[in-house]
């Protein structure tokens, strides 16, 4: 989803799109950074998705922080929009080439103190 305002709105429409998704029997943890739109009191948690809160200013445990560091860097740098719309298409462009390099998400994702004494 590609929406034009991070909010509580915003919020609730994601974390149902995700419930949709997550497969019958099973249960999805969603890991959030503190923003106010992932904290407030206002969202009705579908009950297939437990949210966890990621402590306050520790961006280094929320690897969504260097996914869009990775998109920023590779799809969207250096380039200067003219419109809302191009924006749109720029990131959903970016977006979509991202979700093909499998083993680059990975990797993003992987904390290495993470995975101590696992093989």
């Amino acid at each position: 989803m590609a929406l034009p305002f991070a909010d509580t709105e915003a919020m609730q429409l994601h974390i149902d799109e995700i419930a949709l998704h997550v497969a019958k029997g099973a249960h999805a943890v969603l890991l959030l950074d503190r923003a106010g739109w992932h904290t407030t009191g206002a969202l009705v948690w579908p009950r297939n998705i437990t949210p966890i809160l990621l402590p306050s200013r520790s961006p280094e445990l929320n690897p969504v922080e260097q996914v869009w560091q990775f998109l920023r860097a590779n799809f969207l740098s250096n380039r200067v929009f003219e419109t809302y719309d191009e924006i749109i298409n720029a990131s959903c462009e970016a977006w979509n080439r991202f979700v093909q390099l499998p083993t680059t998400i990975t990797s993003i994702g992987m904390r290495d103190w993470a995975h101590i004494g696992q093989s």
